[in-house]
């Protein structure tokens, strides 16, 4: 038997039909046989935590969300300094909705941005973030994330994506691009981010199971961001198979959202109590990989 390929995933998966990823050893742990990133993940898992607003959901229609936002920023005076906007299930990046949700108002001034498309879907969000006439043109682009889910049985693996039976190659990955409004220095601001912390490639693992949203998803925005304000807009239904779950430490605006619990007073008063932002810690500061001077 010849041995020379059978580390060759990319042949292998033309004869067997599994896909590459499906070999990544270290998908739950990427930092494993690092003992100070480790250290580093899990204390700022616990700072993230501890600095957590209580988990906020707010059940809206696709049709009733641009009136929701307005109400928040116009006569509840929300802004938020981290949004994210779709989820890893078909139909998420919807051109018209989006374009017409005043995100420019909703998001605070420096604030982040996230949003997520499938492959397929690259063209309308280059369309959507290309337009001048939209709130897109008071933001910048600044990285692309990617998460690739395992193989075709994957809740998150795109069902778009289908291509015909005598093509090899499919395009089965989820882009982020992460935006940026105001002035941020990875060198100087890091009272605002802490960048570097996670990789820009996430693997589906066990822990992202039964949900529209993996959790890496957050964690990325969670470890980027010190900030406490944070708000995920999910623009259209996910469906049964997938639940759009509530996390603590963020506002999640869906139609099929699983509790319908936000109140903007009491949000504002726990945010008032926790800080708006999570206070540097030495430890992390020490641990975190750092942009060269």
């Amino acid at each position: 038997m010849d041995k020379t390929h059978l580390n060759d995933y990319s042949n292998h998966y033309i004869h067997s039909g599994v896909l590459p990823v499906k070999y990544v050893r270290n998908a739950i742990q990427p930092v494993e046989g690092y003992p100070k990133l480790q250290k580093l993940i899990k204390l700022k898992e616990q700072q993230v935590m501890k600095y957590a607003t209580r988990a906020y959901g707010s059940r809206v229609k696709p049709e009733k969300m641009v009136d929701t936002l307005n109400k928040w920023i116009y006569e509840d005076n929300l802004q938020f300094d981290v949004i994210m906007i779709g989820a890893l299930s078909e139909n998420q990046l919807l051109y018209p909705l989006i374009s017409q949700l005043p995100i420019d108002k909703l998001c605070a001034k420096p604030g982040f941005l996230f949003i997520w498309a499938s492959t397929q879907k690259i063209s309308e969000l280059s369309k959507l973030l290309s337009n001048t006439g939209t709130w897109t043109k008071k933001f910048r682009r600044s990285e692309e994330l990617v998460f690739v889910p395992v193989d075709k049985n994957s809740p998150f693996y795109p069902t778009d994506s289908l291509i015909p039976e005598e093509q090899l190659l499919e395009q089965m990955q989820w882009h982020c691009w992460m935006c940026i409004t105001g002035t941020v220095r990875r060198s100087s601001d890091k009272n605002l981010i802490h960048c570097n912390i996670n990789t820009d490639l996430s693997i589906e693992n066990a822990s992202t199971k039964n949900s529209a949203v993996p959790a890496q998803i957050y964690q990325v925005a969670e470890n980027f961001s010190t900030s406490t304000k944070r708000l995920h807009i999910i623009p259209s239904k996910t469906g049964l198979d997938h639940p759009v779950k509530l996390r603590p430490g963020w506002v999640i605006l869906s139609p099929d959202v699983m509790l319908d619990n936000f109140d903007a007073l009491k949000y504002k008063k726990e945010i008032a109590s926790l800080g708006s932002n999570i206070p540097l810690d030495d430890e992390i500061e020490q641990l975190r990989p750092k942009t060269p001077v």
